[in-house]
């Protein structure tokens, strides 16, 4: 099985996270893959990358006219891959060597359609205190409570993501208007709406394999405590958003919600009686504010919604 390993960059700050990544998907323990590289916009990157690798046969790169942002440079991969499978992993992370080993295994032993795996941090600039595991998510790493262990869940993180190859082209691929900012505001979630499209039409959604791992580097700005703050805003407003598309849209935040109120706060609550510490005290008060900047997002799509201008 081949499988076409999509990586999107364009910018030259982040080039050596890019050969990083570049390089992890090249030293995969599977044999037959094939890394698509889509430059978004930028001419110098798309030259440095051809002097790098463009003498591979193994390699196929593109540049984009322009900027069109995350979704599109995707599609735009996905469409010029050979192979039976088409995986997607950021310019700044790290696969693990039996990455697409682990996903193959999804496909041939699970009869999956889509398969993903677990997103582990890599503290670029040390991992702060006060975030606690079960708001990971915030910044694109697995986060606890997301699933029990192997099998079917609605979506895993577009850094660790793949479709059957024509699977994605019979759904047309992401949706190019849901990701990104749009005036204002920040919209997050392609690959949840595209999974969920998935799950409608074949009645299936996407095979997690916790040991597919991919480790996405956790940047200095992405643990300052306002930032996560405004991701959390912005990803309630996302959900609120994805409700529009998606039929039934909301059911795993809705288990993770009951697993925050029933389970985690109560059990970080009491270990923090028995044992108190500042960083426990932190990452217990970080729980409700991070649940209400997520919730006041929600409510102000509600307050916000409108067809016709929500994207613009």
């Amino acid at each position: 099985m081949k499988v076409s390993v999509v990586v999107c960059t364009y910018t030259l700050d982040m080039y050596e996270h890019f050969r990083e990544a570049a390089d992890s998907v090249l030293a995969q323990t599977h044999d037959d893959v094939e890394l698509v590289v889509v430059v978004d916009g930028t001419p110098e990157v798309y030259e440095q990358v051809v002097d790098d690798y463009g003498d591979r046969e193994d390699v196929v790169i593109e540049c984009n006219d322009e900027n069109v942002g995350l979704l599109e440079s995707r599609n735009r991969g996905a469409a010029i891959a050979s192979g039976d499978v088409v995986a997607f992993i950021d310019d700044d992370a790290i696969a693990d060597e039996a990455w697409v080993e682990r996903l193959v295994r999804a496909y041939e032993e699970e009869d999956a359609i889509a398969a993903g795996g677990k997103m582990t941090p890599a503290w670029v600039a040390g991992k702060p205190s006060f975030l606690p595991e079960e708001f990971y998510w915030l910044i694109g790493v697995t986060h606890r409570g997301f699933a029990d262990g192997p099998g079917e869940v609605r979506n895993t993180f577009g850094s660790n993501i793949s479709f059957r190859a024509d699977v994605f082209a019979e759904l047309g691929g992401f949706d190019v208007d849901i990701g990104g900012r749009k005036g204002d505001k920040n919209l997050q979630g392609g690959e949840t709406e595209l999974c969920a499209r998935m799950r409608e039409r074949y009645g299936q959604g996407v095979w997690y394999d916790p040991d597919a791992e991919v480790a996405h580097k956790v940047f200095e700005y992405r643990t300052e405590f306002r930032w996560l703050v405004d991701r959390a805003f912005w990803q309630g407003y996302s959900k609120r958003a994805m409700e529009s598309f998606v039929e039934d849209e909301g059911g795993e935040e809705g288990a993770f919600l009951g697993a925050l109120v029933t389970e985690f706060i109560p059990t970080r609550t009491l270990k923090l009686v028995r044992n108190s510490s500042l960083a426990k005290a932190s990452q217990l008060v970080s729980l409700f504010l991070f649940t209400a900047a997520v919730g006041s997002g929600y409510v102000y799509g509600i307050w916000d919604w409108d067809d016709d201008t929500l994207f613009r």
